[in-house]
């Protein structure tokens, strides 16, 4: 079998992911079956056997590919000059991307996702790494501005930072249900409200 170089591997293996997720978005993680795929990606039952050696395989990839991606927008968000930036920031992104009509597939496999963790443990560790990874950002920021003096020093940071991604969490699920919508409204709104929870009451005042 000739060899092929590692630009070529990353397109194939991208190739097979995108089928995948179209298959599983449309079908679900059970329905599916690797032959399904093998059809989706127009590639050969034998090159998608040298990707992935199972569905679970697959399923793990396309998670640990999400994973990067929203660990690659977390650190943009966490790199802003000030804590309260940063959280703006991020919420801006999480907009910007939950309103792309073509995130609509990912949106609907990671839904899927999140019910497959009930039941799969492979899943599990996946969606609590994606979720652990997401919340201790959060704490950073949020202990970062209360060692600043601006966010009020008796928040719970842990409590909040879930809070927060529990928001985030529940435009996921509505994004599923309304593909295409504009949240970014809906964003602005929590723009306003952040502050109001975060900052040290003295900073509102001044403002």
């Amino acid at each position: 079998m000739p060899k092929i170089s590692t630009e070529q591997r990353a397109a194939r293996r991208h190739q097979i992911l995108a089928a995948a997720l179209k298959c599983f978005s449309r079908d679900g993680f059970h329905q599916t079956t690797m032959a399904d795929v093998v059809r989706e990606s127009g590639l050969s039952q034998g090159t998608l056997y040298l990707y992935f050696k199972s569905k679970d395989d697959l399923i793990a990839a396309i998670a640990d590919d999400r994973h990067r991606r929203e660990a690659a927008i977390n650190a943009v968000a966490e790199s802003a000059q000030d804590p309260l930036g940063s959280i703006l920031t991020l919420s801006r992104l999480y907009a910007t991307h939950l309103s792309a009509p073509t995130n609509a597939d990912d949106f609907r496999v990671s839904l899927q996702g999140w019910a497959e963790a009930l039941r799969n443990e492979r899943v599990k560790a996946g969606v609590l790494d994606g979720a652990i990874s997401a919340r201790n950002a959060l704490v950073r920021v949020i202990r970062r501005g209360q060692k600043q003096g601006m966010f009020r020093k008796k928040l719970d940071a842990t409590a909040v930072a879930r809070v927060l991604i529990a928001i985030f969490q529940g435009f996921v699920l509505q994004a599923t249900w309304e593909p295409g919508h504009d949240f970014r409204s809906c964003f602005r709104t929590i723009d306003a409200l952040i502050p109001t929870l975060l900052l040290d009451p003295a900073l509102l005042t001044e403002g």
